[in-house]
């Protein structure tokens, strides 16, 4: 970590610094993180773990450019983010470190639905301290907005606003997609949006009720898609054509192919 953090003092060098480094702010770095980060749930998603060690790296790296950057303003250093996250996280898990401290130890079993709604009220309190009094306080606008619409109905079932069972989510997704048909059948274009955004909105909540990650759910779903459609073009190139150009009849025939080649792994 002093290596690393030596490093990041030399690129910021006033004098003999990278210039690249030299220029960026707080903001600029922004778009960096969130790329690397991304890069980092690829990798996991691929099970790729030596690039899973690389990205977690490149991840840190980031930690230490904008706590660099807060040294020079002198707004906070690296020591502070370490000492407030080891704070925070002695705070959060008090069914394992007794009185707030690393080695002490709580002789007690918990159960995760009991970890679950501590989080939440832990974090609760921790809003209230700030003045965020709010259920649905401090949930960053800059999130995905798979993800952000899950942060929102989880802190909405803390106050027991949420559905029975996913039976009855699906009864809503049905609901909203009638509503969607309707305002498509009138073509109103806001309505439609609107109602757009009801069936997604619902099949974050359909996710959550299964236990599953949305935007996750939604990556994989992606890749899949991206898969067959590669290999729809592998095999149209094999036949000396290209699915540009295809009917809709050809172009559905040759998805069906694809979808059964890479289930057979041919």
């Amino acid at each position: 970590m002093a290596d690393l953090q030596r490093v990041m003092q030399r690129l910021r060098d006033p004098v003999t610094g990278c210039p690249w480094d030299k220029a960026q702010d707080f903001k600029s770095v922004i778009s960096s993180t969130l790329e690397e980060c991304y890069e980092l749930a690829q990798s996991i998603e691929d099970e790729d773990y030596p690039h899973v060690a690389e990205e977690l790296g490149d991840v840190l790296f980031q930690v230490m450019f904008y706590s660099q950057m807060g040294d020079e303003r002198n707004l906070f250093h690296f020591e502070d983010v370490v000492d407030t996250l080891v704070a925070k996280l002695l705070r959060r898990h008090p069914h394992v470190f007794l009185n707030n401290e690393i080695e002490g130890v709580v002789d007690q079993s918990v159960s995760v639905e009991e970890v679950n709604d501590r989080w939440e009220a832990i974090k609760q309190d921790e809003r209230k301290a700030r003045a965020e009094s709010e259920i649905l306080a401090d949930v960053p606008l800059a999130l995905p907005a798979l993800s952000r619409a899950q942060k929102l109905q989880k802190r909405a079932t803390g106050v027991g606003f949420d559905w029975a069972e996913p039976g009855a989510v699906l009864d809503k997704l049905r609901e909203e997609i009638e509503e969607l048909e309707q305002a498509m059948a009138a073509r109103e274009q806001a309505a439609i949006e609107d109602e757009m955004g009801d069936v997604l909105f619902t099949c974050v909540n359909m996710a959550r009720q299964l236990g599953l990650d949305a935007e996750s759910s939604l990556r994989r779903a992606t890749r899949k898609f991206e898969k067959r459609f590669v290999q729809m073009e592998i095999l149209a190139e094999a036949n000396g054509e290209s699915v540009d150009g295809m009917s809709g009849e050809e172009l559905e025939a040759l998805w069906k192919k694809a979808k059964s080649c890479l289930k057979l792994g041919t």
